[in-house]
């Protein structure tokens, strides 16, 4: 009903008419009072604090600011201030309806250095042909904002405790160290006065943090009510630091597709001001959005066009309890868990480098058939000496974050596989590093310690990496919707497309455009914030 930055004063209106005669649905008065009379008039002046404050009224949109002097006990009688206000606002109207003033602008003083107290009657001013009553109950939205502290929360909800207030709603967000905290409460017939409001004002001062009131209408109330039924979804910001250009950019295109941020809250840890491995640093915010997306590709068209431009990650998917709830994630193995290809330095052992690594590029790219490009640069390792794979092993190096992703991963029971490409040697030798659960494969045939140029049983190509995805998940009892894939080529788009979250990782640009998701700016352990992980819930 208003805010108080220092003195609190509470006023209780029980009957608001419109101060203008032509107005529709106007009070048919000959005199323009704003208000008909006041139920409780309640001051509370603290020790060296002034009782002169200031008050606005309204009529609509427009605003006048009236010097009120309090002169002697501060509990002056309802009909004194109300003869007062009405005065005051018949000049008001006198003074808007003469000729020379009909065009001009509310003028507003300022008067520094003098607590005040703003009481926007516009918020409550009714337009009726009948008075309005003082209602049994109000809706009130609390909004306290100031340094945080100890026992902020408690001794501001000890007080609504007292009183027996219902809270329809709350959220609270401390950054760095300033609280924002709000809540809706229910003003019951008990507390429909001014102690309840009168009590939070003196704990607030007391406290040193700011205290607002806002009237909440039914109206307002059950919109607010009907709005859970649409659509959420999160969107995660992912780079090395994260710059205001990036979040305009972002909150542009959301703004753009008629989409509302109800929240963002910080992921990753930290960041000291001076940071030695500031090429490694990690930030990640998420935005919780409520609305409807007319067109999703159009959103992730223009998401997609910041990310090549602002050095960033978007990941954009639907807040649901499948989200929440991922059991299995599954992995392509080369330039994913590792940084290599692990055929490329087959072939540079084998001194057919250049040529492999050629053919392993389309491949990737979707330019040619995997399983066609897979035989190919397989027999140009024909008579490759065994002992080089476990020398190739050896210096394999894992991507960024790898260790960090797979130990959380264990450590929070989820099921995890390999699906590759690649040979079963080095996916077995990842997964007694890794403690990986499931690894798929290609196995290289060995003839008397050495290559013979062919791989046994079927290719593990792109529609088999999809078919082990839904066997491992049938096995473990474990739905689609609650499994993530992740891969860099084209090669693995059927299982990013079959698993309930897709991620491109580091991928090629045919993949990125295709995959619902992609990271490429930071290291696998990215993915945790995908899930909805902090940093500080690192085991």
């Amino acid at each position: 009903m208003f805010c108080c930055s220092a003195l609190p004063i509470t006023f209780h209106c029980a009957s608001i008419v419109s101060a203008d005669k032509s107005a529709p649905h106007a009070h048919s008065t000959k005199y323009p009072p704003l208000i008909t009379f006041i139920t409780s008039f309640n001051i509370a002046v603290f020790q060296g604090v002034s009782d002169r404050f200031y008050f606005f009224t309204g009529r609509y949109c427009e605003k006048i600011q009236v010097l009120v002097n309090l002169h002697g006990d501060p509990q002056s009688s309802c009909q004194s201030i109300i003869c007062f206000l009405t005065k005051k606002s018949q000049q008001y109207y006198n003074k808007k309806n003469t000729p020379h003033q009909k065009n001009r602008q509310p003028q507003h003083r300022h008067i520094p250095h003098e607590p005040c107290v703003n009481f926007n009657f516009s918020n409550i001013l009714r337009s009726t042909t009948k008075p309005y009553h003082a209602t049994m109950s109000e809706l009130l939205l609390i909004n306290i904002t100031g340094p945080d502290k100890p026992g902020l929360t408690s001794k501001i909800t000890s007080i609504l405790a007292g009183y027996k207030v219902p809270v329809l709603d709350i959220g609270q967000a401390v950054i760095h160290n300033h609280l924002s905290l709000g809540m809706l409460v229910e003003v019951p017939k008990e507390s429909a006065s001014a102690p309840v409001l009168k009590d939070l004002l003196f704990c607030a001062h007391t406290l040193g943090i700011q205290i607002t009131f806002t009237p909440i209408t039914d109206t307002e109330y059950n919109d607010w009510v009907h709005e859970q039924g649409k659509h959420r979804y999160l969107l995660s910001l992912l780079a090395r630091k994260i710059t205001a250009e990036q979040l305009e950019r972002v909150s542009s295109i959301i703004t753009g597709h008629n989409l509302n941020i109800e929240t963002i809250n910080r992921l990753s840890g930290r960041i000291p001001l001076e940071n030695e491995n500031a090429g490694h640093t990690k930030a990640c915010v998420e935005f919780s959005i409520r609305g409807t997306l007319l067109s999703e590709n159009s959103f992730r068209e223009q998401m997609l066009a910041i990310t090549d431009t602002l050095g960033v990650d978007i990941a954009f998917q639907e807040d649901n309890i499948f989200r929440r709830n991922r059991r299995l994630v599954v992995f392509d193995m080369d330039s994913t868990v590792i940084t290599s290809e692990v055929i490329d330095e087959l072939a540079i052992e084998a001194g057919v480098g250049a040529e492999v690594a050629a053919i392993t590029e389309r491949a990737m790219r979707g330019e040619i058939d995997f399983s066609g490009s897979l035989q190919r640069r397989v027999s140009l390792l024909k008579g490759l000496d065994e002992h080089v794979l476990e020398k190739i092993a050896q210096r394999l190096q894992l991507t960024e974050g790898a260790e960090t992703l797979f130990h959380n991963l264990h450590n929070l029971g989820f099921k995890t596989a390999i699906l590759s490409g690649g040979f079963t040697y080095f996916g077995h030798y990842l997964q007694k590093k890794l403690n990986i659960d499931y690894v798929y494969a290609n196995t290289l045939e060995i003839d008397n310690h050495r290559l013979t140029g062919k791989v046994i049983g079927p290719i593990v190509d792109g529609k088999r990496k999809a078919e082990l995805l839904e066997l491992i998940a049938k096995k473990e009892k474990i739905r689609l919707e609650q499994t993530i894939a992740v891969g860099d080529g084209a090669n693995d788009l059927p299982m990013l497309g079959k698993a309930g979250l897709g991620i491109a990782f580091r991928a090629k640009p045919i993949v990125r455009e295709s995959a619902r998701q992609a990271i490429s700016t930071l290291g696998l352990d990215a993915i945790l914030y995908l899930m909805g992980f902090r940093d500080r819930d690192n085991l």
